[in-house]
């Protein structure tokens, strides 16, 4: 097919190409510019739903945050906006100016994007095709003023499609990519998949973290094994690419996230799990 030159008798005027050409370069400017006052940029994928993407990417957030870097949290996920709840900032609204939009502050000082925060309420669904979602993502990545950063997190939806590929390819320094599964075969070869992707586009992979590694027994703390055990484990060595670590099932865990409060507050079996998880990419991205 031959690159449209903007001249074409099927467009409807001869210089509507060409607008919109220069207006997705000025947006690209603009994410350049926006993008690069932030230290690492980092998407958390998982190749099907389900499987604790979201806790990850929190908990991810929250320690880097105890350990005094500035973070930052994109909700991508446009359909199920799930960031707000689990930080315990749903019901408030984002303000903006003519310097764009400014991200929610949680009290522990972490900053948040969603398009969660626009709908009338929690229950209104975002019923848009690929085009308008991947343009949201690009409206976050260009006018939010996240302002300067060590780290921004970009939470994604399940799969392999238009957000996935809006964001590796908009920013044009991105660290790279985490990948979250649980144990079981069914998990890990959709996670594989994510891999796969991640690195037909070139990609750099942090890592595998296995979500759901065990349960943890509220009454005798043991850890059981319900969804199987090392899958996420084996698809790193297959992939040639980074376990980062195990993070067990934990009631308290769950209840935290209910009440929009990170487990990593919380003492839990999980928290440590997530401090090593971190370390680990910290030395990676900080230390290439």
């Amino acid at each position: 097919m031959a690159e449209c030159d903007g001249k074409c008798d099927s467009c409807p005027s001869s210089s509507s190409c060409s607008d919109v050409k220069k207006a997705i370069e000025m947006q690209n400017a603009k994410i350049r510019e926006n993008m690069g006052k932030i230290k690492h940029k980092i998407a958390i994928l998982s190749g099907k739903g389900g499987v604790g993407k979201s806790t990850v990417t929190v908990n991810l957030a929250a320690t880097l945050n105890t350990m005094g870097k500035k973070v930052g949290v994109l909700d991508g996920d446009i359909h199920g906006p799930n960031i707000p709840k689990m930080l315990g900032v749903e019901d408030v609204q984002p303000f903006a100016d003519e310097n764009g939009i400014y991200p929610i502050t949680t009290p522990e000082g972490i900053k948040t994007m969603s398009i969660g925060y626009f709908l009338p309420n929690k229950n209104t669904p975002v019923i848009w095709r690929g085009p308008r979602i991947s343009g949201a993502v690009r409206q976050f990545l260009s006018d939010v003023v996240w302002g300067e950063l060590d780290y921004l997190l970009i939470d994604t939806p399940p799969g392999t499609g238009d957000i996935q590929i809006t964001i590796m390819q908009a920013i044009p320094d991105i660290d790279g990519v985490i990948i979250v599964t649980t144990p079981e075969d069914v998990a890990v070869l959709d996670a594989r998949k994510s891999a796969i992707m991640a690195k037909e586009l070139k990609m750099p992979i942090l890592g595998i973290v296995e979500n759901m590694g065990g349960f943890v027994c509220p009454h005798c703390n043991k850890v059981v094994d319900i969804f199987g055990k090392g899958g996420g484990e084996k698809a790193a060595k297959e992939l040639d690419v980074e376990f980062l670590g195990r993070i067990p099932l934990d009631i308290k865990a769950r209840e935290a996230s209910d009440k929009g409060i990170p487990m990593v507050s919380l003492d839990c079996t999980a928290t440590e799990e997530f401090k090593k998880v971190v370390k680990r990419v910290v030395e990676k991205v900080e230390n290439k």
